[in-house]
């Protein structure tokens, strides 16, 4: 039977690097899970692979839109179940590799399609939201969809603007558009995580924000300043930085708070990981004991 082998966990763990020596000893192709990546005008701040580590595997859904167009989980089923057809097509293993925990739901069991939000409704969310800031979002759906704020992830920016879109549009809570019916899948699903001790994984975080920065993440920053009330861009490396090129920031600052943040981030993403049993954890430099688990498991009738 086809499977397709996930690689999930928090960002600055090595998902990329393990990815790509799996792809190569199974002979196959990466489908990337990160919401970001797609972009082609943001390439410092999502932490792409390098051209390398591209040249060493053909990789999906890198570079793949433009930041210019709106890319939802809806839209990433689609797209990623094609990629996984035309992999099986020659290869029976497929590798799915990212961070964004709703794309990986979308891809292994399926996700409710959202109504669409009217460009007016989205661009005055984004505003008020860049104006008054994450205590007033969480105050918007904690008084008006309680129900929905009870279960959130309420320090999730990114989650939070979408239900309050999907409520302003439809007068519905996003709840109400969930059936959380799982779509059955013609293939096989091997879900790894990985990630590393904490002292270990905050290093690597504050290692690749300096990193970024000396990259020149400002400048790239500073290039999608027209698009910053796009989905990709409210996030960890962005809002600091907008917030910097708006004045209300020094650049120390906003560099401290980038750190924070992706610290924040990536522990949202374990806790969003572990509530799926399915997944087996691993350091990511446990290299052959990731492989000899992966081949008993393809071995399995």
């Amino acid at each position: 039977m086809n499977t397709a082998i996930i690689i999930a966990g928090p960002t600055a763990a090595g998902k990329t690097s393990l990815a790509i020596r799996l792809a190569r000893h199974f002979g196959t192709r990466i489908i990337s899970a990160d919401s970001r990546q797609c972009y082609r005008e943001i390439t410092i701040g999502t932490a792409k692979p390098t051209p390398a580590q591209l040249a060493a595997v053909p990789h999906y859904f890198i570079n793949s839109h433009s930041i210019r167009e709106q890319v939802s989980a809806g839209i990433y089923e689609r797209l990623s179940l094609g990629y996984a057809a035309a992999i099986f097509a020659s290869h029976p293993v497929a590798i799915i590799c990212g961070g964004t925990g709703l794309y990986l739901r979308a891809f292994a069991e399926g996700i409710d399609e959202m109504p669409a939000i009217p460009p007016p409704v989205r661009e005055a969310v984004r505003q008020a939201y860049a104006q008054h800031g994450l205590p007033w979002l969480q105050a918007q759906l904690q008084q008006r969809d309680p129900a929905f704020y009870a279960t959130a992830e309420t320090g999730n920016p990114h989650r939070l603007l979408r239900a309050l879109e999907v409520l302003e549009a439809t007068g519905h809570s996003i709840s109400s558009f969930r059936t959380s019916s799982p779509h059955p899948r013609d293939f096989r699903i091997i879900k790894i995580g990985v990630t590393l001790p904490k002292p270990e994984l905050h290093a690597n975080i504050h290692q690749r924000v300096d990193e970024m920065m000396a990259e020149g993440l400002v400048e790239e920053v500073r290039s999608v300043l027209p698009y910053r009330s796009h989905n990709a861009l409210q996030t960890v490396g962005y809002q600091e930085l907008f917030q910097y090129l708006d004045g209300t920031l020094s650049l120390p600052e906003a560099v401290d708070q980038i750190k924070t943040h992706t610290r924040q981030y990536a522990k949202r993403q374990l806790t969003w990981f572990a509530r799926d049993q399915d997944y087996h954890w691993f350091n990511p430099q446990e290299e052959e004991k990731i492989i000899a688990f992966i081949t008993q498991e393809l071995d399995k009738v």
